[in-house]
């Protein structure tokens, strides 16, 4: 099959499996000084033609390349190299937090960004309602209920560590629908 058969590259001479979309074209493999040598020959190529040998020339061309000059002074002489790598900040939590007030006052957007978006549209589509401030609420309700399960709750002075909250309760109901995916319900 000739989809699957290597060819070699113009520029290396190694074997290559191209691209099966473009395999009749494809003459040199991803290799970056094969690339490179694959766009100089194809300018060649462009430049050899007769109607392209006089593209770049002429006084429109020289014109267009003097204003564009003008609005953009010093472009060759800047350097490439001044963008700033910055480090990522590491999260460090605090040492002392007794006495300290813990808020949960995420801002919405920020919580919302933080989570996949399959999570997301899974949450719209169970609670049935696609604005931020439901799935959002949602989100909480399912964190705080997760630290309740895992017994992730923060420890303040004063309370045990049983991974009992008192003033939460939890109401399941006594016959909870079945939920069925990708099917229509068995029976007649």
């Amino acid at each position: 099959m000739k989809r699957n058969k290597k060819k070699k590259c113009r520029h290396c001479r190694r074997l290559f499996v191209p691209d099966p979309r473009n395999y009749d074209k494809q003459g040199y493999c991803g290799r970056s000084a094969c690339r490179t040598s694959s766009k100089s020959a194809s300018q060649k190529k462009w430049l050899n033609k007769p109607e392209n040998k006089n593209y770049f020339k002429g006084p429109d061309h020289v014109k267009r390349v003097q204003e564009w000059r003008k609005k953009n002074p010093g472009y060759w002489k800047r350097s490439k190299s001044k963008i700033a790598l910055q480090d990522h900040l590491i999260v460090q939590g605090a040492e002392n937090t007794a006495g300290i007030e813990q808020k949960n006052e995420n801002a919405l957007q920020d919580f919302l960004l933080a989570q996949p978006p399959v999570i997301i549209g899974l949450i719209s589509n169970f609670i049935g309602s696609p604005l931020q401030d439901d799935i959002a609420n949602c989100l909480l309700a399912m964190q705080q209920s997760g630290q309740d399960i895992l017994c992730l709750q923060s420890q303040t002075k004063g309370e045990t560590s049983d991974c009992k909250k008192p003033g939460i309760k939890h109401t399941y109901p006594k016959d909870p629908q079945k939920l069925q995916l990708a099917r229509s319900p068995a029976g007649p």
